[in-house]
């Protein structure tokens, strides 16, 4: 289990700020975004401008594997608009 942390608009279409889901230990960055998807299917909008922050560690989505320990905090961080 991960704790997943959203933040911005990312916290706007889920609903809801942090959340505790049951996810495999091992799992690409892309693996995860789909697993949060099937939960929250309005996020899919965001897909291709959100960046993830594994145990404050930016990630890419793609085929980097994550090895997630119990407890490990996942940010899914939308793009910060500003000038």
């Amino acid at each position: 289990q991960v704790s997943v942390l959203y933040f911005a608009r990312s916290a706007e279409l889920a609903g809801l700020r942090s959340e505790t889901l049951s996810v495999p230990r091992e799992i690409t960055s892309l693996q995860l975004w789909e697993e949060i998807v099937k939960v929250h299917p309005r996020l899919a909008v965001i897909r291709d401008q959100v960046v993830f922050a594994v145990r404050q560690e930016y990630v890419l989505l793609g085929d980097q594997v994550l090895v997630l320990q119990p407890g490990d905090e996942v940010a899914i961080i939308p793009p910060i608009s500003g000038g």
